[in-house]
Order: structure tokens, then C-alpha cells, then sequence
């Protein structure tokens, strides 16, 4: 790709620039002096055709749709469909958020995101001792399959896809969506969306977790080869990032673990379901997380494509080029949000946006201005959607497809990120895989140094995050209308729960859920038993307190 002539003329050209900038830097000793990515790595102060000698235009770069898929799955990349319009939503009851979710789908959104409140992300019930206080708080709170129907009430299940934000309980949010298409009439083959249901990164850094890593694993396999036999449109996991860089991250620690993940799947369901790659791998999926350093999130988002591709085939002996393909959602960084100067966070999230189009996400959520103080609300969430159709309508970045491609700086950059990544994966091979290095405590460590130098450098100035160490205004006053959940909505929701359980065939959940608890045992897949065991209105809780006493609960070492 690039000569040995090129670069010896580029050589020179750049040596005779560099005295240049010697001159000029002298007579200005105060400029800083390392410049680096929010994740430290270094920049230099120019880029040339010598930072990317040793790449082949075949072998490293390619074409959209060719292999190793640098610059996109698809052929047409934009041009053939925008990314999906993907709002992350959820708020009290079943009700309220299906009414947010027509407000989204009437605004121009074009796939549904859903939040759990706490009690549900956790498996319990709201009338749970441990539930107290906190029901639909921060997500949608479900009990029962009734809370589901309302939840779904309107929404063309065989048309609009829908991801939901659920990992210990994954199993039983999505039996309840497949019981409600079943009961709809339509064939689980024309429904989709995703189920998050990626347990290893809950160890890692979010902390929503149950049952030990171990059955974790093999619940979520259940679940790949459940969907790969009957439901071929759903991706059954979205392997993320997004929680791993929002504990505090680098970049490269966010695309190393998060791919290694993946491959932790697909070693696992190869070994315990006896499928082929090219049986299941196509409907794996991932999700990223967009921060604030432009390029490096770029770079980061072409690098993930290149390295999934090359492990799907070198590591699994894929053949399916749909096995090979990277296809992810993107979510903004809430961690790179501010209380402080809130409207700024419009300008941030806009910024990242435009990294995760450029980096060829296939689907997109952009956070509002105000959810580092609350929910979001009507008119931030229009704003946060209004967002992406600039970018999409009104920009031109849709044009061309990675129109980066090329960039002296991007491509070198992209190879650092996807190298420190590679070191990254083998470390943890060495180790013995990624359940292995969590029980070490590996990646918790790393995620943990890296999130206090990170504060250091923000308490020192070193990095800056406007209106909060530069630039601060004392005296703000900003008028931001805080969206809270009524107290009231927990009475409403405890008062619906006792009637469901009240009516219900009280012996006929007792078989069901004594059905989930022998397969368990025998190592059977769960996906059929629950499905017919949330139809005869077991609870959230009922089914995950099977699971808490056949695996056990997982207790988190809280390694320092």
C-alpha cells in the first residue's frame, strides 16, 4: 500500500518539518508537552505515510464488506439503511413506558430500548423486603407476563425490533416476549430484537449478578441455541462494552475485554451445545460505548470489526462471512456527562454520536442532557433523538461509507488499539479464559487502576472536563426540570402483583417451576420451561429463586 519510495520522500519532507517546529516550539516553552487520548494513549504531533508502512491495502483495509470488515459489513454501509434510531427508555410502570414508547416511535425512532427498574434487573418482585422503595425508579418495573402485555400494548411485534437492557433474569424477560408473540399469533420466526444477557461483564463492572459465573454461562447459552433453533431473527445476547468503559475504563480495556467475552461465548456454547460457529455466531451482537475522544473512539470501533473477524475464522474455523461480521449498537458515554453546565452535555453527546456513526455503528442510542440528574425527560429525549437525524439528514456523513479510511492518523491508530487489544486477549488465554481471569480478578484490577488515574488526572487538571475542573461558573443556576417516579406507582404496582398471583393456578406454577428446577439440574436448556412457566404467571422472582437455589448466589469478593 505504501511504498518504499513514498516513504523515504515522506522521510524527508517530515525532517525538514520537524527542525521547523523545533524553532517554534522553542520560543514557546509553556505548550504541553505529551499529548494523549482520554485513555493515555500517546499522540504524536503528525501522522505520515511511515506510521502505516507496513500495511497491506487487502490484508488490513479492504473494502466494506470484504474481510477483515475494517470498514463495515455492509457493502452500501449508510446508503442502504441508516443505523437503527435506538432510545433507551424505561420509567415507572408497564404503562408509562409503553406511552414513551409510542411518544419515541411518533418522533422518528425506529427500534425500541428498555430499562428494568433495580428489583427486576436483580430478579425479585416488587413485593419483595428487598425491593422496598425501589420500584420502576430507574427502569420499568415487571412482576408477571401481565406487566409484559401492557408493556408491548400497540407495538407490531413482527415489525418494530426491541432491545432489552436485562442480564441475570435475560431467560425470563424473553420467555415473556416469546409468550406474548405465541399468544399474538405470530411465528417466532418474524419477531427480533436483543436480550443484553451478558453476565461476564455484570462480574466485570456493572454488578447485576445472581448466580455464579459458571451456570451464568450456561443460562445464556441456553439461550443462543434456543434462538439459533427457533427464534433465527434475535440476537440472545449483546456482548458490552458500554458498562466496562462507564466503570471506568480505557478504551483498549473496553475493546480487549469486551471481544474476549465473546469469545468466552462462543468457546462455551461450541463445548456445552455441541453447535458449529457458523450455527449461531451470525446472531451474536455487541455494544459499545461512544466517549468523548473522537478519533480514539473511531479507531476503537474499526479495530473491534477487524479483530472479531480475524478470531471468528483464525481461533473458531468460521466459514459463514456472517460469522465474521462485527455488527454492534452504540450508546453515548453517561459517564462523560455533567451536572455541572448541563447543556453542554448536548454538544457531548452530539460529538459522540458522530464517533459512533463514523466508527459504523448499526445501531444508535444518544443519552439526554439531563439523565446525570434524573430520568430523562419528554423534551431532553427529543433533543437526544433530534441529535442523530441531524447527523443522519442534514450532515453529509452518510455520504460515503468509513470515509476516514486512509487517514494516516486514523489507520495507525486504529493498529495501536487493535495491537494493545491483542496483548490484552492473550494475557487472559494465558489465564485460562475469561471466567478464569474475573475469579483472578483481572480485569476488575485493571478497570480500577485505570478509573483512579483517571481522577487523578481530572483533580490535577491533567485532563479536563469543562465546568467541572476549567471554566466552572460558581454562582450556576440552570433550570432543569427533574422527572421523578411517584412513590405512589409501588402501591399501584404491589396492588396488580397480588391480584395476578390471587387468580392464578397456584399448583400449575408450583409443576412449572418444578420443571425449570429438574432441567437445571440435568443441564437441559431452561428456555422451555420458562416460557411455559411465565404463561401460567410465574414471577420474575419465582423463577430466579429457582435458579439461586440450584447454582447458588454469587457473592462479589470485592477485590481492591
Amino acid at each position: 500500500m505504501i511504498t518504499e519510495d513514498l516513504v523515504k520522500k515522506s522521510s524527508g519532507l517530515r525532517q525538514k518539518w520537524e527542525d521547523e517546529v523545533k524553532k517554534i516550539v522553542a520560543k514557546h516553552s509553556d505548550q504541553k508537552e505529551n499529548w494523549t487520548t482520554v485513555s493515555d494513549l500517546g499522540i504524536k504531533r503528525i501522522y505520515g505515510p511511515e506510521d502505516i508502512k507496513d500495511m497491506d491495502f487487502e490484508r488490513d483495509i479492504a473494502y466494506p464488506g470484504q474481510y477483515p470488515y475494517l470498514r463495515g459489513c455492509q457493502p452500501t454501509g449508510y446508503r442502504g439503511k441508516y443505523w437503527t434510531f435506538r432510545m433507551f427508555s424505561g420509567m415507572g410502570t408497564a404503562v408509562e413506558t409503553n406511552k414513551r414508547w409510542h411518544y419515541l416511535l411518533a418522533t422518528g425512532q425506529t427500534g425500541l430500548s428498555t430499562a428494568f427498574d433495580f428489583p427486576t434487573l436483580m430478579g425479585y418482585d416488587t413485593d419483595s423486603p428487598k425491593a422496598k422503595g425501589e420500584c420502576g425508579k430507574v427502569g420499568v418495573a415487571i412482576d408477571t407476563i401481565e406487566d409484559f402485555r401492557d408493556l408491548i400494548q400497540g407495538i407490531p411485534l413482527d415489525k418494530i425490533t426491541t432491545s432489552m437492557t436485562i442480564n441475570p433474569p435475560a431467560t425470563i424477560l424473553w420467555a415473556m416476549y416469546i409468550a406474548c408473540a405465541q399468544q399474538q399469533g405470530i411465528p417466532l420466526n418474524k419477531i427480533g430484537g436483543t436480550i443484553q444477557n451478558d453476565m461476564l461483564k455484570e462480574f466485570i463492572a456493572q454488578k447485576t449478578f445472581m448466580c455464579p459465573p459458571e451456570p451464568s454461562v450456561k443460562l445464556i447459552s441456553d439461550t443462543i441455541e434456543f434462538g439459533t433453533k427457533y427464534v433465527p431473527k434475535w440476537n440472545t445476547v449483546s456482548i458490552s462494552g458500554y458498562h466496562i468503559r462507564e466503570a471506568g475504563s480505557t478504551a483498549v480495556q473496553e475493546l480487549a475485554f469486551t471481544l474476549r467475552d465473546g469469545m468466552e461465548y462462543v468457546e462455551d456454547v461450541i463445548r456445552r451445545k455441541g453447535l458449529q460457529v457458523d450455527e449461531f455466531a451470525p446472531r451474536l451482537s455487541f455494544f459499545f460505548n461512544a466517549h468523548i475522544d473522537f478519533f480514539e473512539e473511531i479507531a476503537k470501533l474499526r479495530a473491534a470489526r477487524r479483530i472479531w473477524s480475524k478470531a471468528m475464522r483464525e481461533r473458531y474455523g468460521a466459514k459463514d462471512p456472517r460469522s465474521l461480521w462485527m455488527r454492534f449498537h452504540t450508546q453515548t458515554a453517561g459517564c462523560s456527562l455533567t451536572a455541572q453546565q448541563p447543556y453542554n452535555n448536548v454538544v457531548r453527546t452530539a460529538i459522540e454520536a458522530l464517533a459512533g456513526v463514523l466508527g459504523g455503528t448499526q445501531s444508535l442510542h444518544t443519552n439526554s442532557l439531563d439523565e446525570v440528574l434524573c430520568l430523562p425527560s419528554d423534551h431532553a429525549v427529543q433533543i437526544a433523538l433530534r441529535t442523530q437525524q441531524i447527523i443522519a439528514e442534514e450532515t453529509g456523513v452518510a455520504n460515503t461509507i468509513d470515509p476516514l479510511a486512509g487517514s494516516y492518523f486514523v489507520e495507525a491508530l486504529t493498529n495501536e488499539m487493535e495491537e494493545k487489544a491483542w496483548e490484552y486477549i492473550h494475557k487472559i488465554d494465558d489465564m485460562g479464559g475469561m471466567v478464569a481471569a474475573i475469579e483472578k480478578g483481572f480485569p476488575q484490577l485493571e478497570i480500577s487502576d485505570a478509573s483512579y488515574k483517571f481522577q487523578k488526572q481530572i483533580d490535577a487538571q491533567e485532563k479536563i472536563m469543562i465546568g467541572v475542573n476549567k471554566y466552572v461558573q460558581e454562582d450556576e443556576q440552570v433550570d432543569i426540570p427533574i422527572v421523578e417516579i411517584d412513590d405512589s406507582i409501588e402501591a399501584e404496582q404491589l396492588k396488580r402483583l397480588a391480584e395476578v398471583k390471587r387468580k392464578r393456578d397456584g399448583r400449575k406454577v408450583a409443576e412449572t417451576l418444578k420443571d425449570i428446577a429438574v432441567a437445571c439440574k440435568k443441564g437441559e436448556n431452561v428456555m422451555p420451561y420458562c416460557i411455559e412457566a411465565v404463561k401460567n404467571y410465574a414471577t420474575v422472582q419465582e423463577i430466579c429463586d429457582v435458579y439461586r437455589e440450584v447454582y447458588g448466589e454469587y457473592r462479589d469478593p470485592g477485590i481492591y
